[in-house]
């Protein structure tokens, strides 16, 4: 029980910790000589849980490729390209629509170098890409110099080499000895517009980061899911007598209700035993593929469909009847914990009919989170809200009484779950089509087809339509009837989505606005500048305050709340007219005139694009690393709220930039 209590009070701290500054990645760097005229400079990284690097030679318009990058040569010269070595995945990205390759846990990427003889000299830094499900980061380098001597004579060929890149065949010796200091580059820290503002950032809070939100998310869709299964034929009749057993079993009235409780604790045992046997079964990195693999979300599709079937009264999905027997009848002979432990074992087996496709659709929605320990706490929720009544009935054994009877009203929950199982299973189907470019299921064809199934369901919990286990009582009670009208509204709201609606309930759900062939829908977002300190000027220059949308075009997510969130018409409004909108790429490669050097943490670092410029403004000034990262500032670089980060909720982001517009006009 203590460790039980341990583990649920570990998982809530973790709900609780969020950082600005994420350093998933740790490459160890070294040098081995092959030959006396060959040497490897071999990279190797370590990879945090739920994150992957890009491997290299991706194609153009896709994610940051992994590349060497030489700043200073001498004695030697590259030979070949960067090789990756290992465990390297390839998917089809529906986003970037192409195939991406990268790695997960580890990778290692290896640099052949030719040695000409005598003292060498090799400086320079590898760049990569570091993603996970909820984030991308900007390009990361890691810095390397290595000297010694190679007994080697240098030949005629290798000292024409010596000094140029042969991977991009530019003079390294060139540009990069123009190397300036944080001073030298006038629009690099120089005006108040880059001073750091974390401290007045914290000043007006902290924002819940994303995982932390996701894994709420999870456990309380685990907790709904446990208190529907309860109102099921397989699980509601039980209730009752499983507690009576417990109380009458015993004279110590104590010791049936410490019973009861101890087997609503199994009931939890079991289900996050099984949430967990799930992640160790397809191991972390699998989860994390899920929610992009195209097989994966058919098979999800065709899973939903066949457990609607079953709640709509087609068959049952039932475990061999020998397996709750054998449980039962070892339950019977042995006493203590372990017969509790084993009647609760019962329970699961006897109702997996209608608790099966519940965790199965539950199972299948956090999977495709990304989120390693999802499915344990998705289960952590489900057993909670299944154990709850079983512990309270014990402690109210009065409340019994008052125990609505089992009756046809269960079969109405079943039937209904279905209808919505049969929906979220076109959910899967979406993305495979959109990863595979069938076209077949586009954002009409996708509303059309909820509409219809919204509307059957409020048909059906009018009475109008009978399924096979449906008694033949014609009553429709109170709480039924507002039911069908919630979902009848509900099918009427997404009819204008059908010619373009933004509609903001689903839009988490339904394909992106750009797979529908007619749309009436004209609203765009667009920055009015890519460049920090020209947009700054100009907003001063017209009195208004500056929104700063820190992306990349290699970020999953900041496409994903563009075309969520943005085609709002409140959101476009406020962005348009309100800020001046500045979109500042981290992951833009066009070169700075000259690199400079700035010390960050006690480090120097080079800054040799644009992206490496707005990434440590990003850093330096907002104490932050993470895309999308959107912040709400004055014309003097103060910041006007707190930061926002990558969530698809429209009503949190209009209210994210009207907090903004208010106190900017307080000031």
């Amino acid at each position: 029980m203590k460790k039980l209590l341990s583990v649920i009070g570990l998982l809530w701290v973790a709900l609780l910790v969020h950082a600005q500054i994420f350093d998933p990645v740790t490459f160890r760097t070294e040098l081995n000589k092959v030959s006396d005229d060959v040497a490897e400079i071999v990279f190797t990284a370590d990879i945090d849980p739920g994150w992957h690097i890009y491997s290299t030679d991706l194609d153009e318009g896709g994610p940051i490729a992994a590349s060497f990058n030489i700043d200073k040569v001498t004695g030697a010269h590259v030979d070949g390209k960067l090789l990756p070595v290992g465990n390297e995945q390839t998917v089809f990205d529906k986003l970037f629509d192409m195939e991406v390759r990268y790695f997960e846990r580890t990778a290692k990427f290896v640099q052949r170098i030719r040695l000409e003889g005598g003292q060498y000299r090799i400086e320079g830094y590898l760049e990569y890409a570091a993603c996970n499900d909820e984030n991308c980061l900007p390009p990361s380098e890691v810095p390397f110099m290595f000297t010694g001597t190679a007994d080697v004579v240098a030949s005629a060929a290798t000292e024409d080499a010596a000094g140029v890149d042969s991977a991009n065949g530019e003079n390294v010796s060139s540009s990069i000895e123009k190397n300036n200091s944080l001073v030298g580059e006038k629009n690099i820290g120089q005006s108040d517009w880059w001073a750091p503002v974390v401290d007045e950032l914290r000043a007006f809070g902290e924002s819940v980061g994303t995982v932390d939100r996701s894994w709420l998310y999870i456990f309380f869709t685990g907790f709904l899911g446990g208190l529907l299964a309860l109102f099921t034929p397989c699980v509601w009749p039980i209730i009752p007598m499983t507690v009576s057993f417990f109380l009458k079993r015993s004279k110590d009235k104590k010791k049936g209700i410490r019973d009861a409780m101890t087997y609503g604790l199994a009931i939890v045992v079991i289900y996050v035993t099984l949430g967990l046997l799930v992640t160790l079964l397809f191991g972390a990195s699998a989860l994390n593929a899920l929610s992009t693999n195209a097989i994966f979300n058919i098979l999800f599709f065709l899973m939903l469909v066949v457990f609607a079937a079953s709640f709509f009264g087609a068959f049952e999905i039932t475990l061999p009847s020998s397996w709750s027997n054998a449980v039962d009848s070892k339950a019977e002979r042995t006493t203590g914990f372990l017969s509790i432990f084993l009647m609760a074992f019962t329970l699961s087996l006897v109702s997996f009919s209608c608790t099966g496709p519940i965790i199965g659709f539950l199972l299948v929605e956090v999977s495709t989170s990304g989120s390693i320990l999802a499915p344990a706490i998705g289960m952590l929720g489900f057993a909670i809200a299944l154990a709850l009544p079983f512990t309270l009935f014990a402690l109210f054994p009065t409340w019994l009484k008052q125990v609505p009877k089992s009756g046809g009203w269960m079969n109405v929950i079943k039937v209904s779950l279905g209808f919505i199982e049969l929906a979220f299973a076109l959910k899967f189907l979406s993305v495979a089509d959109l990863a595979y470019g069938w076209h077949i299921l586009d954002r009409e064809t996708f509303l059309a087809l909820w509409i219809v199934i919204f509307a059957l369901l409020g048909v059906y919990l009018l009475g109008k339509i009978k399924f096979p286990h449906d008694d033949d009582d014609t009553r429709v009670s109170v709480p039924r009837f507002f039911m069908a009208l919630i979902s009848l509204a509900f099918a009427v709201y997404m009819v204008p989505g059908l010619w373009g609606a933004p509609l903001k309930a689903i839009s988490a759900f339904a394909p992106p606005l750009h797979t529908q062939d007619f749309n009436l829908y004209k609203n765009e977002v667009r920055a009015q500048f890519d460049d920090y300190d020209l947009g700054m000027e100009y907003a001063r220059r017209v009195g208004k305050p500056v929104m700063l949308d820190f992306t990349g075009y290699g970020c999953v997510n900041c496409r994903k709340m563009e075309l969520a969130v943005w085609t709002d018409p409140e959101v476009g409004n406020l962005m348009n007219n309100e800020y001046v909108l500045i979109t500042l790429y981290v992951d833009n490669k066009t070169r700075l005139p000259e690199p400079v050097k700035v010390v960050e943490n006690g480090q120097e670092r080079t800054l040799r694009t644009l992206g490496d410029k707005w990434s440590y403004l990003q850093r330096v000034k907002f104490g932050a690393n993470a895309q999308p990262f959107y912040v709400l500032i004055d014309n003097e670089g103060k910041p006007l709220n707190k930061s926002y980060a990558y969530d698809e909720d429209i009503s949190k982001y209009v209210e994210f930039l009207q907090t903004g517009l208010r106190n900017y006009r307080k000031f």
